[in-house]
C-alpha cells in the first residue's frame, strides 16, 4: 500500500462544471480511469466508495444532492463487511479505523519542546505505540534522561491518557528545555524504555 494508507474514498469534485452540468457519463468516465489506475497500484476498486461531489455548491458533501438524480449511492465490499451510503461524509464515517497498539511499549517521538511560562517544559509529539498518562516516568533516549509526567494535553484539553495516533504534549518535572531535543524518543521507564543503538538493520 501506498504510505501504508490501505483504505480510499475517491470524491469526484467539480461535477457542477461539467458538460453538461452534473453529467453521468463523466462521472463514469473518471470511475473507470480512476479504478483502473487504483487496481494497478493495488487496491480493489470494489472497496473503493466514489462520490460525485461539488465542493463550490456542496453537493453529495454532507446531504444526497437533488442535482444528480441518477446517482444512487455508493457501496463498497471488503473482507470486514459491506457498507453503503450517498454522501462523501457517510464514506468518510463508513472508514475503518486502525488497530491502535496500546499494550506495546509506549515510544513517542519529539516532533519539538517547548517552554511554557507557568507551566515550563513541554516536549510535543505523536504517541505511535503504548499509552502515557500523568504519572508516567518516562524515559528519553539517547539522552538517557528519567523524568514524570505531571500533565498531558491534546488541542488544549487535559487527557487522562494518550494513546497511538493522538498528537500530544506533556509537561514534565525538574527538565529544562535545552535538555531534550526534536527526535529524541519517549517511553515508559518501567516498561522496555528506548535506548540509543550505533546501529541498525533495516
Amino acid at each position: 500500500y501506498t504510505l501504508g494508507v490501505k483504505q480510499l474514498i475517491v470524491g469526484v469534485n467539480k461535477m457542477d462544471s461539467t458538460e453538461p452540468p452534473y453529467s453521468e457519463a463523466r462521472f463514469e468516465e473518471i470511475k473507470k480511469e480512476v479504478s483502473s489506475y487504483i487496481k494497478k497500484i493495488g487496491y480493489n476498486p470494489a472497496a473503493v466508495a466514489f462520490v460525485p461531489i461539488s465542493g463550490w455548491h456542496g453537493d453529495n458533501m454532507l446531504e444526497a444532492s437533488t442535482n444528480l438524480p441518477w446517482y444512487k449511492g455508493w457501496a463498497i465490499e471488503r473482507k470486514e463487511g459491506k457498507a453503503d451510503g450517498k454522501t462523501l461524509i457517510d464514506a468518510l464515517d463508513a472508514i475503518l479505523p486502525p488497530s491502535r497498539p496500546t499494550e506495546k511499549p509506549l515510544r513517542l517521538p519529539l516532533q519539538d519542546v517547548y517552554k511554557i511560562g507557568g507551566i515550563g517544559t513541554v516536549p510535543v509529539g505523536r504517541v505511535e505505540t503504548g499509552v502515557i498518562k500523568p504519572g508516567t516516568v518516562v524515559t528519553f533516549a539517547p539522552c538517557n534522561l528519567t523524568t514524570e509526567v505531571k500533565s498531558v494535553e491534546m488541542h488544549h484539553e487535559a487527557l487522562e491518557e494518550a494513546v497511538p495516533g493522538d498528537n500530544v504534549g506533556f509537561n514534565v518535572k525538574n527538565v529544562s528545555v535545552k535538555e531534550l531535543r526534536r527526535g529524541y524518543v519517549a517511553g515508559d521507564s518501567k516498561n522496555n524504555p528506548p535506548k540509543g543503538a550505533a546501529d541498525f538493520f533495516a
